[in-house]
């Protein structure tokens, strides 16, 4: 048993899920699937899909009455962040002194605590946490008890890899990077497969080729102990068509600084929306 799995399943309290989208539903069926009890969690979410309405067969309690839900061991805040300013308060009665996770963008921890009281951890997770891959980083407010940390170490876990990070400022440049960097990884699939299609491809053989090289590539990435850098140097032969590539996306005005300035672009709009 992992230490996400005991911590999921020796839960005393009730798991409250404020947003059941598709990141509150991702980290829902990664709690499930780590053992945590179905009648310990409570979704709160006006528009239910059907996947998250056939959990209340196995015990999961959707809109339930917030007076009778009981001990509240944690409170995950997933909804829009233009929806908190409606429901946060709402939440308010039964946050007490819980554990409060955020995964919205853009909120503070003294916003969240202002709004909703309780003791306040912000997260920042990606999409890949749909599939169990996800990296999701985190920083908690100082008055979150190491028990309280524990527990969101866990209930983050559940769909994937977790960093703590102690100044709450380098969340925006985390929003920035991994939370916005799927779409950063689709757009270069998208624009592989159109590039080859414009280099005489069919399209479907086009788009297969993306894919799979983007994601055999992610998968090498991971598995392997070398870096990113050692790993494109493996590839490139001097003086090969690799080389010939490469040199058009290294140049000046290639990869780097376009990149560089869209990952400061994100950065800057993740400390516009901060409040």
């Amino acid at each position: 048993m992992t230490a996400t799995s005991s911590a999921l399943q020796t839960l005393d309290g009730h798991i409250i899920l404020a947003g059941a989208g598709k990141m509150g539903g991702a980290m829902l069926t990664g709690w499930l699937a780590g053992g945590l009890d179905p009648e310990r969690v409570a979704v709160i979410d006006p528009y239910l899909s059907d996947e998250i309405k056939t959990l209340a067969g196995k015990g999961v309690r959707l809109n339930p009455d917030l007076n009778d839900i009981g001990t509240v061991s944690a409170l995950i805040l997933a909804v829009k962040p233009q929806m908190f300013a409606e429901v946060g308060p709402t939440l308010r009665a039964v946050a007490g002194d819980a554990l409060i996770v955020s995964i919205m963008a853009g909120t503070t921890i003294a916003g969240i605590a202002k709004t909703c009281g309780g003791k306040v951890v912000r997260a920042m997770p990606n999409t890949p946490a749909a599939i169990g891959r996800g990296i999701t980083v985190a920083v908690a407010a100082s008055d979150v008890s190491k028990q309280q940390r524990d527990l969101t170490d866990a209930l983050l876990r559940a769909t994937g890899s977790v960093e703590w990070v102690e100044d709450e400022g380098l969340i925006d440049a985390v929003t920035a990077v991994s939370g916005s960097g799927p779409a950063y990884v689709f757009l270069l699939a998208e624009e592989m497969a159109r590039a080859g299609i414009a280099a005489g491809l069919p399209p479907e053989l086009a788009m297969k080729l993306a894919r799979e090289t983007v994601s055999g590539s992610g998968e090498l990435l991971r598995q392997s102990d070398l870096d990113a850098a050692t790993l494109r140097k493996n590839v490139t032969s001097p003086g090969g068509t690799t080389a010939a590539a490469l040199g058009v996306l290294m140049a000046d005005d290639g990869f780097e600084p376009l990149l560089t300035r869209a990952i400061a672009a994100a950065t800057a709009r993740s400390k516009e929306l901060a409040k």
